[in-house]
């Protein structure tokens, strides 16, 4: 049996909660770390090297949002950790990348979707995703709760030591992401995907939680899926420097890890589909499982379509498998998120063991302090 993410809760300012959330999942974060030097290693990178790799994004950030370094420092004090190894976990997509001498890791992938509420049989939106990567990260993984004052509280599952991966606020707006790659990735230095993320969640706004996604410079492509518990939800696919728009279908949202929008499709190459092969029939997959219950979808229908095992171990719900470059995958987590009632579902490592955990967060708490 997966062993269950943790509850980590935090509060007060940035270096405060950092601090909490150091002490609180100090071993996960270490774990975290030791994994990802690891690889980094195996590419030839001693400590010096990452942390000279993490000190380029540092100015990004702290351009972005100056209380991002200040919460990451609280962590790494709480955690009695570098500051530049809470860094590597923020933006460990872009430094493993830049850090390669060849491309011998098999991508972060993952499977997103949303259901409209006039699809869902309760009327009330359901975003949902399968978490593709490493089959270690099952141990490294956290659900942190941040109770604010100065915005929404959060509700993220993430890998320990992270900001923000997939979640939601008390504003119900939510995003989860997928893994894309082009031909226009790092040829610039921009703000780690895991932040824009973090920025989506802390804004009670909707059109400034998608200004974030749309229009922030990124290092590297990524899809992310932003959503509105009152029914709205687009999906992103964004190269580093610009962004294409995907729109749901007959209520239905569903991204896997190729680009699908045909205006990104003009302008770039898709180079991920070389390790990715299975993401060209796993949406179609899940649309499908899905599209016939138009008007009854239930959390259980899309629990079951995440658990889709056409195909296994290229499934949409992956066990551990090796991939085209030998490397230990799985599905990690299946998240299933209602933000409406407040609730989130996490079942880790789905393949291997369908129980899930339930973490909720009380909602509408920002509407008066949004008004103020």
């Amino acid at each position: 049996m997966a062993t269950p993410a943790p509850l980590i809760e935090v509060s007060g300012p940035p270096r405060e909660r950092g601090r909490q959330y150091g002490e609180q999942a100090a071993e996960r974060i270490r774990r975290g770390i030791e994994h990802y030097a690891e690889q980094l290693g195996r590419d030839g990178l001693n400590w010096a090297g990452i942390a000279g790799l993490a000190a380029r994004f540092e100015p990004e950030i702290a351009r972005f949002d100056a209380g991002f370094p200040e919460e990451m420092r609280g962590i790494a004090e709480g955690a009695g950790v570098d500051f530049a190894a809470i860094m590597l976990l923020n933006a460990r997509t872009e430094i493993l990348k830049l850090a390669k001498q060849r491309k011998d890791t098999d991508p972060d992938g993952c499977t997103g979707l949303v259901a409209m509420p006039g699809a869902t049989a309760d009327g009330r939106l359901i975003h949902a995703q399968n978490w593709d990567w490493k089959q270690e990260c099952a141990e490294t993984a956290v659900v942190l709760k941040i109770h604010r004052e100065d915005g929404p509280d959060i509700l993220t599952f993430t890998e320990a030591g992270g900001l923000a991966r997939s979640g939601f606020n008390a504003a119900g707006i939510a995003i989860t992401a997928n893994y894309l790659e082009s031909d226009r990735d790092y040829r610039q230095t921009g703000v780690p995907l895991a932040l824009i993320r973090r920025k989506v969640l802390e804004t009670p706004i909707l059109a400034l939680a998608m200004h974030a996604v749309y229009t922030t410079p990124k290092s590297a492509s990524n899809n992310m899926i932003v959503s509105q518990a009152e029914g709205v939800a687009i999906d992103f696919e964004c190269a580093p420097d610009e962004s294409f728009q995907v729109h749901p279908d007959q209520g239905l949202l569903v991204h896997a890890n190729h680009w699908v929008s045909p205006v990104a499709l003009s302008k770039l190459r898709d180079t991920g589909i070389l390790a990715t092969p299975d993401s060209l029939y796993r949406d179609i997959r899940v649309r499908d499982l899905l599209a016939s219950q138009h008007g009854r979808i239930t959390v259980d229908a899309v629990k079951a379509a995440l658990f889709d095992d056409f195909q296994t171990p290229w499934s949409v719900c992956r066990p551990p498998r090796r991939g085209l470059t030998n490397n230990l995958s799985a599905t990690v987590a299946q998240i299933i998120m209602v933000p409406a009632a407040g609730v989130m579902e996490v079942a880790m490592l789905p393949a291997l063991d369908r129980s899930f955990t339930t973490y909720t967060l009380a909602m509408d708490q920002v509407s008066g302090r949004a008004a103020a």
